[in-house]
């Protein structure tokens, strides 16, 4: 079977499908790579870079139509290009089939089998064919670099003879894939990073990476101020109004503050929830950014015009974009081609070049919106969260005073009691090995034991973070083991001989072990 890749006919895309290393992997699993003319060289890869991995240039686009088995693409497919299809082929790109019921009709009626990409299912299996993710990382990315194109000062604070330099304030609103991304890059600019999300269970994933997560403050108290608004398949749930009116309040007590704002709340099949109102944008400072990631599907921002960058009255630069990962057509093209290529291994479980549609299989049925003329859209709902809502975590109590000196006294006399039985126990121990054993073996006795006791309750009190350099310390006992090992090991009696040349074995290797171990420890706090 053969896997073709038209050129991209949509204007001012400049992504690719199929990527020259990615041919490599969908002809190791059996399939011959065919690929219209030019179809790569927005995105940086020549014919000659097809060539030279075994893949076959098609003069036009419609003989990769005519001799396909499976066409791969990028944007959903144009009605010309639907008309193409036939039965027995198979198509696998973006479809959005919620917004194109057109276009699921239209393939329907051709009997083609369809692969949605934006329909793979967010479960753990399916997370090497979520092309969403991969260009939601994509733009949640590129949107830091288009804000700080459009800022006029550094993102981190500095301190120079010149003067002074604060550092720029971010807002993200929205912490998926995109809003993570848009974190991470922000944070590592040096930008005092703040998010917002409705999902309280992403709270700790924006703090473990340097960002702080805005809560909401309620009059009534309820839990954190936040409502669990994760909804099945990893997405936001909309809001209720009253959680929408406090969401709105925070938004314009933090307008005047913030100098950057990258909003990136979208809910599939639904217009953008308008989060970023004109009055808020009339609050912030003059030169300050606004980047609108759901600027295709109306924006978060009021004043977003899709694919135009405007400046509002009072200096805000809003930018609605709608082709950011496109902006970055390289690092997309091979996150998407490596997509399709783990959808076609699933595709093709034999490695034998032939395509074996499993719609038992959860991820295949959830992409797979036409199949034989029947629509098969929408899929049956997942069998779990791809966000498991957590419970929040109890405040341990804290004690009064008075409980705490209770419980320090208690403590103090449990463990007198329990020295004192140990105690008592070694001394009944001893009176009873000492009524059979000769005088010199009590006193060479004594002193063992007692040196038993002191080593173990030092050992034990020390701390099990210390333990570790304590390796080191006890390389001194060892070494003390090995002399005395030595001076037995010239003895007459062979059972002598034995135990000390075991002394000395199992010593040396403590000794060694000892180094080796602190050696790595030490090696952690050294700059390389």
């Amino acid at each position: 079977m053969k896997i073709l890749t038209p050129r991209e006919i949509f204007p001012g895309e400049s992504r690719v499908a199929m990527t020259p290393e990615s041919a490599q992997g969908l002809q190791k699993l059996g399939f011959g790579c065919v690929i219209e003319t030019g179809a790569g060289l927005a995105a940086g890869f020549s014919d000659d870079a097809y060539r030279a991995v075994g893949v076959e240039i098609a003069p036009s686009a419609a003989s990769v139509w005519a001799g396909a088995d499976v066409i791969v693409k990028v944007r959903p497919p144009e009605p010309s290009e639907v008309a193409l299809l036939s039965p027995g082929k198979t198509l696998i790109s973006f479809f959005y089939p919620a917004q194109n019921k057109y276009l699921l009709d239209a393939a329907k009626a051709t009997g083609s089998n369809v692969i949605a990409l934006d329909m793979v299912p967010r479960i753990s299996r399916a997370q090497k064919m979520d092309a969403l993710s991969s260009m939601a990382n994509i733009a949640g990315y590129r949107a830091v670099i288009e804000a700080g194109s459009n800022f006029g000062r550094f993102f981190t604070g500095q301190v120079t003879a010149a003067g002074k330099v604060p550092p720029a304030k971010v807002l993200v609103i929205g912490a998926g894939v995109a809003g993570l991304a848009a974190i991470g890059t922000a944070t590592s600019l040096g930008a005092i990073t703040y998010a917002f999300d409705v999902r309280p269970e992403v709270a700790e994933q924006i703090e473990s990476m340097g960002a702080q997560f805005v809560y909401l403050d309620f009059a009534d108290g309820q839990g954190a101020g936040q409502q669990d608004g994760a909804a099945t398949g990893g997405y936001a749930a909309p809001s209720s109004p009253e959680f929408r009116e406090k969401q709105l309040a925070k938004f314009r007590e933090l307008a005047p503050q913030i100098d950057i704002v990258i909003t990136t709340a979208l809910i599939p099949g639904r217009d953008a929830p308008k989060l970023w109102l004109e009055d808020m944008v009339a609050a912030m400072k003059p030169g300050s950014v606004v980047v609108d990631l759901a600027a295709e599907r109306g924006g978060n921002c009021d004043l977003t015009v899709p694919d135009q960058k405007i400046v509002s009255d009072n200096g805000v630069t809003i930018v609605g974009y709608t082709d950011f990962p496109s902006r970055m057509a390289a690092q997309a093209s091979t996150l998407y081609a490596t997509n399709i290529r783990h959808m076609m291994t699933d595709l093709t479980p034999g490695k034998d070049g032939v395509i074996v549609h499993n719609m038992d299989d959860d991820v295949i049925r959830g992409a797979t919106v036409t199949k034989d003329g029947e629509i098969t859209y929408p899929p049956p709902p997942p069998k779990i969260q791809a966000i498991a809502a957590q419970k929040p975590k109890e405040k341990a109590q804290e004690l009064t005073p008075e409980e705490k000196k209770a419980k320090e006294v208690a403590a103090f006399k449990a463990q007198t009691k329990s020295q004192g039985i140990l105690l008592f126990v070694a001394t009944a121990l001893l009176l009873v090995v000492g009524s059979v054993a000769p005088a010199s073996f009590m006193s060479h006795f004594v002193v063992f034991v007692l040196a038993c006791f002191v080593g173990f309750q030092v050992i034990w009190n020390v701390s099990h973070s210390l333990h570790t350099p304590l390796m080191a310390v006890t390389n001194a006992v060892s070494g003390i083991v090995i002399l005395g090992a030595l001076l037995q090991v010239g003895s007459s009696h062979w059972l002598v001989v034995i135990l000390a040349a075991l002394s000395v074995l199992v010593a040396t290797i403590n000794i060694v072990g000892g180094f080796l171990v602190t050696r790595r420890m030490l090696a952690m706090f050294q700059k390389s």
